[in-house]
Formats: C-alpha cells, sequence, structure tokens
C-alpha cells in the first residue's frame, strides 16, 4: 500500500532541515510531496505582487537555496532524497505557476498539473531523477515538472481565454 514517511527529529531541531521538510509538511506520514505542495500554494497565495521580473528572481533566488539545503540535508540524514524533503515540491509549484492567470481556479490547476508531472516523472523528468544527484538532482526534476506544468497552465490559459 504506502510506505509511511518516517521524519527525523532533526526536522524539529535544525533549521536547515525545517526548510528542507518544508516547514514541516514534508514530516506528513503518508505523501508528504503532496503536503509538500499544499504548503508551498498556501506560501503562494500570501506572497505579495510581484512584477514578472521579481518573480522570476524569486524562483531563481529559491532554486539556488533549495539545491543548498536538500543537498546539506541529504547528505545530514545519509539518504540521497528522503521523502521529507519537499523544498524541491515548493519550487516546483512556483515555477507552475509562473505568468499564470490569476484566480483560485488557476491555483488548484497549477497543483493538479505539478503533482501529475511530479508523480508520473515522464522524460526528461525520470532521467534527470535516477542520473543527476546531489541538491542539483532532487530539485532539478521538480523543476522540470514545474516548466511542464507551467506550460500546460498557459496552454489551458490560451485555448480558454
Amino acid at each position: 500500500m504506502f510506505a509511511m514517511n518516517s521524519a527525523p527529529k532533526s526536522v524539529w531541531r535544525n533549521p536547515i532541515h525545517f526548510l528542507a521538510f518544508g516547514l514541516g509538511s514534508g514530516a506528513s506520514p503518508y505523501a508528504p510531496g503532496t503536503s509538500g505542495t499544499a504548503m508551498a500554494v498556501a506560501i503562494y497565495c500570501l506572497l505579495p505582487e510581484m512584477s514578472v521580473l521579481g518573480y522570476a528572481v524569486f524562483l531563481v533566488i529559491t532554486s539556488l537555496v533549495g539545491i543548498y539545503l536538500c543537498d546539506k540535508t541529504s547528505k545530514d540524514l545519509g539518504v540521497h532524497d528522503h521523502g521529507g524533503i519537499v523544498w524541491d515540491e515548493f519550487v516546483g509549484y512556483w515555477i507552475t505557476m509562473f505568468l499564470a492567470p490569476s484566480g483560485w481556479i488557476w491555483i488548484i490547476l497549477g497543483f493538479i498539473f505539478f503533482r501529475i508531472f511530479d508523480i508520473w516523472k515522464p522524460w526528461p523528468i525520470k532521467w534527470v531523477d535516477k542520473e543527476v544527484h546531489g541538491g542539483v538532482g532532487i530539485m532539478l526534476d521538480d523543476i522540470l515538472a514545474g516548466i511542464i506544468a507551467a506550460l500546460c497552465i498557459q496552454a489551458l490559459a490560451f485555448w480558454l481565454l
């Protein structure tokens, strides 16, 4: 059935692990990736309105920070990509929402599209997930899932709007 997520105690004591575990959302015993993405949605809804350039800078910074957080946490835990490390889901969802139309329907569709591509892992996401290691590998497959999900949002918006 489902494998239960086992979050280390360091998630609650180490600020780097706490961030990598998505402010604790990755400590969810079931579906930590989905829980992390739900937390990313909540944070996205609280973000101040930004220009396109400002949001792009935000994505670059959170991606670079994520490479460090995920790499350090995975090394500390001795596990390549612990299921509870969900900072990559944060950034992947936020990429999904780059230039997305405003409104709840788009926020929900972004969540659905991102989760589909993050779980399904079509090529090249699956290749990156298996072949690229460290913090870059942990982040890059979700970045790609976010880009593909963002393209789906844009195509749907173009078709509907």
